[in-house]
């Protein structure tokens, strides 16, 4: 099983996505964690689209990538630009992988970052999870 961590700035929408979709799309091939340089709390918003695409992320916490340092990770995904910025050294061993999403800020915006992750998790679960 391949363990993969999802790293944003506020660990409040794009980071809690994606792990929503990863985990939903590798099923048992991965365990997904997502985290944030500076989290924020896990936005109603994000809850709320995934909830209207069949994915339940209103179980989730918004955690500092920190708490997460005793874990070996297989992937890093930074999807913030910030984030690949400020991402903690990781051994060589760890593939770290960036795709920047815009930070929603409306419904309709959040829509579109949604359908934009989901599409890029469908994508590396099918490439990289093989």
């Amino acid at each position: 099983m391949k363990t993969i961590l999802v790293l944003c700035t506020g660990n409040s929408a794009r980071s809690q996505m994606a792990q929503g979709y990863l985990q939903h799309f590798a099923q048992e091939r991965a365990e997904v964690y997502s985290a944030g340089t500076n989290p924020k709390g896990v936005n109603p918003l994000a809850v709320q689209v995934m909830a209207e695409d069949g994915i339940a992320i209103s179980g989730h916490t918004s955690n500092h990538v920190d708490e997460y340092a005793y874990l070996r990770f297989d992937y890093v995904i930074t999807v913030c630009d910030n984030a690949r910025e400020q991402c903690p050294v990781y051994p060589a061993s760890v593939q770290r992988i960036h795709e920047s999403f815009p930070d929603p800020d409306s419904p309709e915006s959040f829509r579109l970052v949604r359908d934009q992750i989901k599409a890029f998790c469908r994508q590396f679960v099918d490439q990289k999870l093989v």
